[in-house]
């Protein structure tokens, strides 16, 4: 349900109303319909059609495609967690005999498994999934066009192995472990493997006159893993506050940012287009801020989810039609309308409770060479040691409970920090992954690499 549309400002929520009015004109969609949630809650829902007198509303499902990868892959993760899998592990070990060769879980995942995009013929969105009832008839003879984990190939069949993956581990279907695993515990009763009523229709939109064609709505069998789902922006509302901050019940907040953190080599393409992929999880670059979540289309339908973890808003956009409005575009801009017109208020700034002594003496202003660096204290327990200059390498640091620091970020990421003490327990420096910081650029009372020239710092004379 969502909360009362006085929330947003009036101008905020004519803007938001204005961008998807002229999304569904100009991309002549027989109806588009959206969400903004900001603060874990859906705060506006707004909706256009070429029906008079019939506006869908967030509890009208559409078909979403292959947002129904993101839910697969909270299945995989899931099982990850509870120790059934490693992300590492060829599918061969789990699932053997598919053919797929040595591609992992997290390739699958990622879409770096070398794997075919489709299917082969016919094309598997269009026709029922019976014509493809095993695995073999979805991979096809030559299933690995290209050399597994070398480049990001997005790939329908991977996440179909996937679903399988689930199956066999699981012991059920698909649809079942999802039904039981996400859907109920989150509260997505209007999410489902076939459409309920009420529910929109696909339509084609003939490219050059305004005239309507019905698309067929096939059950997708094997390929259901891939995009079978149909959901409502109410429903997909919960879903993106999930993806934000995790629910125990389902994932925990470590491994939903693991789904929003890259995965794939990124092409140079993608690179100029600020793109690139997680765990199935699409993430974005969109002015000036990072967008996670992901598209979808189907025969007579297109979806996105946005996410912007760090505004605390999301959007979600569905449409009835094959082609028409870029809803990637669309969502990205509804975020950006929220975020900019009322931005995040931030929480208020609060003293630790406790500090240890001997972890408030690492504080302070520290050197690599002649790099100045600051290392902090900040209010989640964790340290960050920042550039002074504003640019070099920066990271976050979790403690470890043994005096030692494990980076979370960048390139000291997974590497470890610890302070070096003399004799008499005073800090001699900071190691981190064999780099030496001290308190003076080329500290000589320090550990330094190479050593120090005996006469010092020097003038040109």
């Amino acid at each position: 349900m969502t909360t009362p549309q006085e929330e947003l400002l009036p101008g905020t929520r004519r803007a938001l109303l204005h961008r998807i009015a002229v999304a569904q004109a100009e991309g002549r969609a027989p109806s588009l319909v959206a969400t903004v949630v900001r603060g874990g809650q859906a705060v506006w829902h707004g909706a256009r059609t070429s029906v008079d007198g019939h506006g869908p509303d967030e509890n009208v499902q559409y078909r979403i495609g292959s947002i129904t990868k993101t839910f697969t892959a909270v299945l995989v993760l899931r099982l990850r967690d509870e120790g059934l899998l490693d992300l590492g592990d060829p599918l061969e070990k789990h699932l053997p005999g598919t053919g797929a060769g040595e591609a992992t879980i997290a390739d699958l995942l990622a879409h770096t498994g070398g794997l075919a995009a489709e299917s082969p013929a016919p094309w598997w969105e269009r026709t029922p999934g019976s014509l493809r009832p095993e695995l073999a008839d979805v991979l096809g003879e030559g299933p690995l066009p290209h050399p597994v984990g070398r480049r990001f190939h997005y790939s329908n069949p991977g996440y179909t192995l996937l679903g399988a993956l689930v199956e066999k581990l699981r012991g059920a279907s698909w649809d079942e472990v999802l039904q039981r695993e996400v859907l109920e515990p989150l509260g997505l009763d209007r999410t489902s493997y076939h459409p309920r009523v009420p529910h929109a229709g696909g339509w084609a939109v003939h490219p050059w006159a305004d005239v309507l064609l019905p698309e067929p709505s096939e059950d997708l069998g094997r390929m259901a893993a891939a995009g079978q789902l149909w959901s409502t922006t109410g429903d997909l509302a919960k879903f993106a506050v999930f993806l934000a901050a995790g629910d125990d019940r389902v994932l925990s907040a470590g491994s939903v940012r693991e789904m929003r953190t890259p995965a794939a080599p990124a092409e140079a393409a993608d690179v100029m287009d600020g793109t690139s992929y997680g765990l199935g999880m699409q993430i974005l670059r969109r002015h000036g801020r990072l967008l996670v979540g992901h598209s979808g289309s189907l025969p007579g339908f297109l979806a996105n989810l946005s996410i912007s973890v760090e505004d605390d808003v999301a959007a979600v956009v569905l449409a009835n039609c094959t082609s028409g409005p870029l809803l990637s575009t669309v969502g990205a801009d509804l975020v950006r309308i929220v975020a900019e017109a009322e931005p995040r208020i931030p929480e208020p700034w609060r003293p630790l409770r406790e500090v240890d002594a001997d972890v408030l003496e690492l504080t302070g202003q520290w050197y690599w060479g002649t790099y100045g660096f600051a290392l902090r204290l900040t209010a989640d327990g964790l340290a960050s040691l920042e550039p002074l200059s504003g640019a070099g390498r920066r990271s976050r640091f979790r403690p470890n409970g043994d005096g030692t620091w494990t980076g979370l970020e960048g390139y000291y990421a997974g590497e470890l920090l610890k302070a070096v003490r003399r004799p008499d327990g005073t800090v001699s420096h900071l190691d981190l992954g064999s780099f030496v910081f001290t308190r003076q650029p080329y500290d000589e009372g320090a550990s330094v690499p190479g050593g120090v020239d005996p006469d010092g710092w020097r003038g040109i004379g």
